[in-house]
């Protein structure tokens, strides 16, 4: 019951003035920094391992502004996911390469794990005539797994792929056409990943990006979101080339590799709540 009221809230939150939303995700943030101690260790351990350069006030301040990044996005898909569609086409910019999604080539997006990935989705799904594809992962909570699937179906019904479905239908799914919407810069099972470097740290990394571009004859096609003040800036950026290669690792090592130049221009809104080092290569210790 709790969680249907709270995204009622977030519902009504998403209807307010942009600029007023963002300062309350700014206190929001503020206070999550503050109150999860455990997640906030997880962002410091993160930033410390990626860049060992920054002095002590420069890491604090990114570890601030990522929860303050983390709790603007949430609170902005009260308005992605609601609000009229006039809105939205006001608050999200696509740039860049847009011409590499016109027609029907099978594409794989490469979406890394920035704070606004649902903005990006809804962008495309909104403004580009193609019907997209993704991987759903089913969320714990019944109501709230109803609400993001729902999001996320909002505009042109796409087609939702459940991680539990295996290959098949997403390959199927870039062969007819369907872009597919592809995040896979986390650490997820380790038996299924390569341990490649990101940020010179080793990293275990699924190698789903160059897999699903050999297996569907794809391009691949990067997309970045950047959250703004006055929405999002979601750009698509020129088709990869030479990519997939016949080496796996290779491919892997490249993607980590582009993803860094990515995040270094703004760092605090990448995805550093998430344990990116929690399985290691020959029994190393985890780092959190």
């Amino acid at each position: 019951m709790m969680s249907r009221w709270m995204l009622k809230l977030l519902v009504w939150l998403g209807m307010l003035p942009l600029p007023l939303l963002r300062g309350l995700g700014w206190l929001l943030g503020f206070l999550l920094y503050i109150g999860v101690p455990s997640r906030r260790r997880v962002v410091q351990t993160n930033l410390a391992k990626c860049f060992p350069q920054w002095d002590a006030w420069k890491q604090r301040r990114q570890s601030v502004l990522t929860f303050v990044h983390f709790a603007q996005s949430w609170l902005d898909r009260g308005w992605l996911w609601h609000a009229p569609p006039s809105v939205l086409r006001a608050r999200l910019q696509l740039v860049g390469a847009l011409d590499v999604l016109a027609g029907n080539a099978p594409t794989v997006l490469f979406a890394p794990h920035f704070m606004g990935l649902d903005a990006a989705w809804t962008a495309l799904t909104q403004q580009v005539p193609r019907r997209f594809s993704t991987i759903y992962s089913p969320q714990l909570n019944a109501a709230v797994d109803a609400w993001v699937l729902a999001g996320r179906q909002r505009f042109g019904q796409p087609e939702m792929v459940s991680r539990l479905d295996g290959a098949k239908p997403i390959v199927a799914a870039v062969r007819r056409g369907a872009p597919l919407y592809l995040l896979p810069d986390m650490n997820f099972d380790p038996s299924e990943s390569l341990f490649v470097p990101f940020y010179g740290v080793s990293a275990a990394t699924v190698p789903s990006l160059s897999r699903f571009a050999k297996l569907g004859r794809a391009q691949v096609v990067p997309i970045v979101a950047r959250l703004t003040p006055q929405g999002y800036t979601i750009e698509v950026l020129p088709v990869w080339q030479d990519f997939p290669s016949d080496d796996m690792e290779a491919d892997t090592r490249r993607m980590n590799r582009e993803l860094q130049s990515y995040i270094d221009p703004m760092p605090s809104q990448y995805y550093w709540v998430h344990k990116r080092f929690k399985d290691r290569p020959n029994g190393e210790k985890p780092p959190y």
